[in-house]
């Protein structure tokens, strides 16, 4: 009996399972029921004659023949979706709805100027923005909300695409009414001092810092389950006072001294000059956080998208080359979007 013919959705399908590592977490990314999804890649597997993926306990993996068959169905689907775009947009020109999720710290350093850049290139594109913290903007992703989202320390095998694009350092920062902590902190060589950047800051032990009384985030977000690690890994405990997940509670608890925090360096208060206000990067461990650009496995992002993240990473270098922003590009030679 002759195969069927393969269908660009069969494809799009064994890709989409590919890349989120697990039929349960394809199902919702492709918003089809798991038998539905079960019964098209077994047809698919029936109709090449090969078994295309293998199941563990670490998840679902490509075989061989599967991974062969990943690489090609990658391109097919990008040539199919480039046609779809020129037919339906002679111009060629990007247009339609882009909405992008993006991290309530970082607007204020980055966001009015993407969005006046995406406007002035790209006149026939409509940005939508959701912000939040690291766990709203994770969500707005995965459950299809947002065509991408800039997201902090995004989980592994978590049914998205991930592109690292920058690295930026914690930070230490409240008020210090009977100096005891500043006498806790290192300051850089006169050197760094000179060089500026994160190098030229204050630094303070990861062990000080957290025994400090601290304001912080519940355990669900980012900054506070990196925290916890830490101290797991030093065997030691947060002297966590106080809970609140709004980040402006957080700031103006700590302005006032009611307790310290950890920031990114995009929101933490630069050295005033007062005794008492302490801005320190945390080291040993050396803290840091990744934020990269991340859609839904199985989405295949639009024209309009893909033009938004290149005007985001041009944005994303003017801010750090001309020093508004603390932190480091990440190298993207092995790890392009388009």
């Amino acid at each position: 009996m002759a195969s069927r013919p393969l269908d660009l959705r069969s494809l799009r399908y064994f890709v989409a399972v590919v890349e989120a590592e697990s039929i349960t977490r394809a199902t919702k990314a492709l918003y089809i029921a798991q038998p539905a999804l079960t019964a098209q890649i077994k047809n698919l597997e029936a109709d090449l004659g090969v078994k295309l993926l293998e199941r563990s306990h670490a998840g679902i993996k490509p075989t061989a023949a599967g991974m062969q068959l990943y690489s090609e169905a990658v391109r097919l689907l990008a040539a199919a979706d480039a046609l779809r775009t020129r037919i339906g947009n002679p111009s060629g020109e990007p247009e339609g709805q882009v909405t992008i999720a993006f991290p309530t710290l970082l607007a204020g350093t980055l966001l009015g100027e993407l969005v006046i850049a995406v406007t002035r290139r790209h006149a026939k594109i409509r940005l939508f923005v959701i912000d939040g913290f690291s766990l709203a903007i994770q969500n707005a992703v995965q459950d299809g909300r947002a065509d991408f989202g800039l997201l902090v320390n995004p989980p592994t095998n978590a049914g998205m695409r991930v592109h690292r694009v920058v690295v930026e350092s914690m930070y230490f920062v409240g008020r210090d009414h009977d100096g005891s902590v500043r006498r806790l902190l290192r300051t850089p060589s006169a050197r760094k001092a000179r060089r500026g950047g994160p190098d030229a800051d204050p630094t303070i032990r990861f062990s000080h810092a957290a025994a400090q009384p601290l304001i912080m985030q519940s355990r669900p977000y980012s900054i506070r389950r990196q925290a916890e690690e830490a101290a797991m890994a030093k065997g030691i405990r947060l002297n966590v006072v106080q809970e609140h997940d709004s980040g402006n509670v957080i700031g103006a608890l700590s302005r006032v001294g009611a307790g310290f925090t950890f920031a990114p360096a995009c929101s933490a208060p630069e050295l005033v000059n007062k005794p008492s206000e302490i801005r320190a990067r945390i080291v040993e461990p050396e803290f840091s956080r990744t934020y990269a650009v991340c859609w839904l496995a199985g989405r295949q992002l639009s024209d309009a998208a893909r033009a938004v993240i290149k005007v985001l990473r041009s944005e994303l270098r003017s801010t750090i080359g001309e020093g508004r922003w603390s932190a480091r590009l990440v190298d993207q030679t092995d790890d392009q979007i388009d």
